[in-house]
């Protein structure tokens, strides 16, 4: 007994019983087996997937900020925003910072706007 699964294209043949149904039957649980594990190693590996996809490498190029505690330096790497004053930065300061991100966020916004 031969029974081929045409979407996948799995064949089981089967030759262990002297009847033809019993081979069949057999056949049959073994198709549904190599069916099920088909369907549990796609799904495990998009699951795989969805998990590496949400892993960060943390690349030089991912990083936001970086501050400098010995040169008193702060750098935004989204924005290019570059200050030697980080302990007013740290006292809440803040307004040369966030005007930096408010103005990269205008010229992506614009850049957008123009590129349709």
């Amino acid at each position: 007994m031969r029974i081929t699964h045409v979407p996948t294209g799995i064949v089981v043949s089967m030759q262990n019983e002297k009847s033809q149904i019993q081979n069949r039957a057999a056949a049959m649980r073994v198709l549904q087996a190599r069916l099920l594990a088909r369907q549990q190693e796609e799904q495990a590996a998009a699951e795989a997937n969805a998990r590496h996809s949400q892993i960060r490498t943390m690349d030089r190029s991912e990083r936001i900020r970086t501050y400098n505690f010995p040169e008193n330096r702060i750098a935004d790497h989204r924005t290019g925003y570059k200050s030697y004053n980080l302990d007013a930065v740290l006292s809440g300061a803040l307004g040369p910072v966030i005007e930096s991100a408010i103005t990269a966020d205008e010229e992506a916004r614009l850049a957008a706007l123009g590129g349709e």
